[in-house]
């Protein structure tokens, strides 16, 4: 039996913070299904929201019930789907497209010009249910960890900036070890990279990344670009795959990258970046750029479930804690305050 209300957290003013409530259960379409969450992970975009900072402001219209990340089982489906069915253990795939704007009819879904975003554009999964298209509907193995299968989302972010490019035998750069960065320490370690370097301010971050494969972890505020100079004979890095987007790292990513090396870039900058020298860093270097937005739809799933399914990739050291959907403050403070790598949170319970 669905019920017709559940506890969620709502984003209920233009203001910090956020409330539990008790909220209406989300109906479904035709296509839809509704699921009843197991784990929901606490993301980057859920801690802008919760700060209530410029771009939140932009972008949320309160009251909303927020978070994007999880996984759960289906306990309801449209009269039109045919690929999910009650029962299934799935993820959920969180840019809705419109299926018509013209990356969607090239095939560039992941960049659609009209997305709609779980949890920042319509209600999120921080909630004991949330509802979504059947075709953002991931199916899972049953055997796996809730928290690891609510978590498939963002490693997906950086699946698809680590292998946009061919890692084997190179040397890679990751800037920002913050969980998607130590997502993709790993998975470039599975793609056989000679030599992983990994910066961040944060010792205990900079401990994971060893955790996770970082052959070299450095401290942004010492001298990376010459110990990485020291470390490859003056050539400079292979690969940067650029996650923090804080404009001294970036600086130093593309310093230490060598002539005709490989740049990927997830990490989002505050604001513009006005002394970035383009003319050194990219041009004269002839450098390739690529952007990353989400996952490649879906692509990039079938790469996420193989590596984590072969065990080539373990992220549970990433997740640091696990409690209740009635703690949702304390995740989101340890994580404000860098006491937590990534938070799992539970609406049934631990």
């Amino acid at each position: 039996m669905i019920p017709e209300t559940m506890r969620a957290v709502v984003k209920a003013e233009a203001t910090a913070g956020a409330e539990l409530q008790t909220v209406p259960v989300p109906t479904i379409g035709l296509r839809d299904v509704l699921v009843k969450v197991r784990a929901t992970t606490i993301c980057g975009t859920d801690l802008h929201i919760y700060r209530w900072d410029r771009w939140a402001q932009s972008r949320i219209n309160p009251p909303m019930v927020f978070g994007h990340e999880f996984s759960g089982d289906v306990v309801a489906v449209g009269e039109e789907v045919t690929t999910v069915k009650v029962g299934d253990f799935v993820s959920g795939e969180t840019h809705i497209i419109c299926g018509h704007c013209y990356p969607c009819r090239t095939g560039q879904f992941h960049i659609c010009r009209n997305v709609k975003i779980i949890g920042v554009d319509r209600p999120g999964c921080f909630a004991e249910y949330v509802s979504l298209p059947a075709s953002n509907a991931w199916c899972n193995d049953p055997k796996l960890d809730p928290a690891i299968a609510a978590a498939q989302e963002p490693f997906g972010n950086a699946v698809h900036t680590a292998l946009s490019t061919d890692l084997a035998t190179k040397t890679v750069l990751i800037t920002g070890c913050g969980p998607i960065g130590l997502f993709a320490i790993g998975i470039a370690q599975a793609a056989g990279a000679q030599r992983i370097f990994a910066t961040d301010i944060s010792q205990s971050r900079l401990d994971l990344a060893r955790q996770m494969g970082a052959t070299d972890p450095l401290d942004s505020n010492g001298d990376v670009v010459a110990a990485i100079m020291a470390a490859t004979g003056g050539a400079g890095v292979d690969v940067l795959l650029e996650m923090s987007g804080h404009p001294i790292a970036i600086d130093q990513g593309f310093s230490a990258l060598r002539y005709g090396g490989y740049a990927a870039l997830l990490g989002l900058p505050g604001r513009p970046i006005n002394n970035f020298d383009l003319a050194n860093h990219i041009v004269f270097k002839g450098a390739t750029i690529y952007g990353v937005s989400g996952r490649k739809m879906y692509e990039t799933w079938y790469q996420t479930s193989a590596l984590l399914g072969s065990g080539k990739v373990n992220i549970e050291p990433i997740i640091s804690h696990r409690l209740p959907l009635d703690a949702f403050e304390q995740a989101f403070e340890m994580m404000l305050t860098g006491d937590a790598a990534k938070v799992a949170l539970f609406p049934a319970g631990v």
